[in-house]
């Protein structure tokens, strides 16, 4: 006897919580991609553009947890995220203003890292959100989640054929505004209380969220997925730099390719984590992971830009098969008074330990690699397709999972 299908959430809260992502997503998708041509264009060689992406995991270092644990114990999430959205998008533009108008690569960088610091933790709070008001997570996130997935790739068209700011910074004036008017349409989200009410200092610096870690299952996962974010870290930092080296004049709008996989994934996420084990859908994004920067070697080797858009159209896939399926799974196995925590702790490890140590690690392998020209291109991305593939084992082999009812989906 087949079970009876979830309810389905109100159009209003599915429609607002799409928008609201949809502006999230756009915002950096105006400038993430074009961020090492702007620079560029600006006479700021890769010592400035490794600097430029190392600010937002460094930010994710810092404000993610304390943010999620006021949302979580104190204040309303729709208003923090309001908040933080808009006095991020004014940070943000007055970091590309100074980069435009006075010159100064350090008055943009720390502009741009007092932004970044403020809206680390957007992502993990919207998901939260949407977690509490969604009916159905594993039917209904992935739909919402798109709107984000859509925006960036409407930015990166935007960026390459309607604007013309692939080395513009008119990119992050494009973002600042954009993501104010997500924090503004934030407001008209449903109610989402705290469901904590700790005071302590300890739980308001997030530090209760490194508890889940003491969970065997947990710490496989955080620890992977900050492995994995090492060769991630560098995957908009470096691709378009080897896309223009073998002749592309679009970059930001090729880069929006590995969205249109990230569409199909998020399509068929339901489909995914009601039949196959988490771990399942985690360890077929960790092979693909692996496989998209085998064929960004085979691209350095062959000189054919056709192998690094065939890498590209992974990225999607990717990402929604291991952080989608991250989300949904913390949303299962974490108490609710530790949820936005817990979404928080996530982008810690990804965004911010890992990236940390993947663009370090990236800026020195692509100086070896390609500026020095030890092996070039092709020796760049196979030490990042060894990276990812070292992620398999750990996973195979550590993870275990738990057996939840049969009513509520898949294994976890």
């Amino acid at each position: 006897m087949s079970l009876p299908m979830p309810s389905r959430s109100a159009l209003a809260v599915l429609g607002g919580l799409w928008t609201v992502f949809f502006f999230l997503g756009m915002s950096p998708g105006y400038y993430t991609p074009a961020l090492s041509n702007i620079l560029a264009s600006r006479g700021l060689g890769s010592e400035w553009v490794a600097y430029a992406f190392l600010v937002g995991p460094l930010a994710a270092l810092i404000s993610p947890l304390i943010v999620g644990s006021i949302a979580d114990n104190r204040f309303p999430a729709q208003k923090v995220f309001a908040v933080i959205g808009m006095v991020s998008g004014l940070l943000l533009a007055a970091a590309f203003a100074a980069l435009e108008r006075l010159g100064s690569p350090h008055l943009f960088l720390g502009l741009f890292a007092a932004a970044s610091i403020v809206a680390a933790p957007m992502w993990s709070m919207l998901a939260s959100i949407a977690m509490v008001h969604l009916r159905s997570g594993e039917r209904e996130f992935p739909v919402v989640r798109l709107g984000g997935t859509l925006g960036w790739m409407a930015a990166g068209v935007l960026t390459s054929f309607v604007f013309h700011f692939e080395g513009s910074p008119g990119a992050g004036y494009a973002a600042a505004i954009t993501r104010f008017i997500g924090a503004a349409f934030a407001l008209f989200l449903p109610n989402t209380p705290p469901m904590g009410n700790s005071r302590s200092l300890r739980t308001l610096l997030g530090l209760d969220a490194f508890r889940l870690l003491k969970e065997r299952d947990h710490l496989v996962f955080f620890s992977v997925t900050t492995l994995l974010s090492i060769p991630l870290a560098v995957f908009f930092m470096h691709t378009p730099m080897h896309l223009i080296a073998l002749g592309s004049t679009t970059p930001s709008a090729t880069m929006t390719i590995g969205q249109i996989s990230e569409i199909v994934a998020m399509l068929l996420m339901s489909v995914v984590m009601t039949r196959f084990r988490v771990k399942t859908v985690l360890m077929i994004a960790l092979g693909l992971s692996a496989l998209r920067y085998a064929l960004f070697s085979v691209a350095g080797s062959t000189g054919n830009s056709g192998w690094l858009i065939a890498g590209i159209s992974l990225h999607g896939l990717c990402y929604t098969l291991y952080f989608i399926t991250g989300q949904l799974f913390l949303d299962r196995r974490v108490d609710p008074s530790m949820r936005t925590q817990a979404q928080g702790l996530l982008t810690l490890a990804s965004n911010g330990v890992g990236s940390v140590i993947g663009i370090l690690f990236g800026k020195f392998l692509y100086d070896y690699a390609v500026v020095q020209q030890h092996g070039g291109w092709t020796a760049y991305w196979w030490v990042q397709a060894a990276l990812s593939a070292l992620c398999l084992p750990v996973m195979a082999i550590f993870y275990q999972g738990v057996a939840v009812k049969k009513e509520e989906g898949a294994q976890v």
